[in-house]
């Protein structure tokens, strides 16, 4: 479905995006494509050293989950900008425990339509966006700017 400029109202809310459960391989697979070994996303004994009780996501991770929400309802050709502030870790599942987790490593983002302008010849709206886990602990918050036709 495509989306246009004239369509959209201050207020409308964007699509719900859910991801699926976050687990170890995810974390191992992105440190992988972005060079990010830090080992509190991946070494358990470390993680606990330094006072967490498990390794965390990679916040870029989590910030990729809230770009992926936001092409998914609009083409990536259109974004203009995405702007994140990070705001609580994010542990991924055991698979051996997945039925016990109730959901905490999955990330549902929604966000909000706050503005429309033209810039620059374009037609824009500007969205507010917030990620969080399904236990309703924010993950992160921020705007993205998209030109429509």
């Amino acid at each position: 479905m495509a989306v246009n400029f004239d369509d959209i109202k201050i207020g409308d809310a964007i699509p719900l995006y859910t991801s699926g459960p976050i687990t170890c391989t995810h974390l191992v697979r992105y440190a992988g494509a972005s060079g990010d070994f830090n080992p509190l996303h991946h070494d358990q004994s470390f993680a606990k050293m330094i006072g967490l009780d498990n390794i965390i996501a990679h916040g870029m991770l989590i910030m990729g989950i809230a770009g992926e929400a936001v092409t998914a309802w609009v083409e990536n050709k259109y974004l203009r900008k995405l702007s994140v502030r990070f705001l609580g870790m994010t542990e991924p599942v055991n698979w051996n425990d997945i039925e016990n987790t109730k959901g905490r490593a999955t990330i549902t983002v929604s966000g909000i339509v706050v503005k429309k302008y033209e810039e620059n010849g374009e037609k824009r709206i500007h969205c507010s966006i917030v990620a969080k886990d399904a236990l309703g602990s924010r993950k992160l918050d921020g705007f993205f700017i998209v030109a429509l036709p």
